[in-house]
């Protein structure tokens, strides 16, 4: 099994689990208003796959969290390594 994220991805899948359980919400209930299998919940959370940004927008509007906020509250946290380039 590989696991698609690094030490940043999973400061994000931390806070995606923090913003589930603090909803009160399981994966099997939270996978249910997906209409998606529990083992998708888990298998993002557990940085097995990763979520696009729309799948980020729908789970955080079903556990009732504000995108912008789920953001903040873990960019702070991760690492930025980029090298300026000159685009032209």
């Amino acid at each position: 099994m590989k696991f698609v994220f690094s030490q940043d991805y999973e400061i994000f899948c931390r806070c995606m689990i923090a913003a589930r359980k603090e909803a009160k919400l399981t994966q099997q209930t939270l996978a249910k208003s997906l209409n998606k299998p529990q083992s998708f919940v888990a298998k993002y959370e557990n940085g097995e796959r990763r979520l696009d940004v729309i799948e980020f927008l729908l789970i955080t509007r079903i556990i009732g969290v504000d995108p912008c906020d789920m953001t903040f509250s873990f960019v702070p946290n991760i690492t930025i390594n980029i090298t300026p380039t000159v685009l032209f």
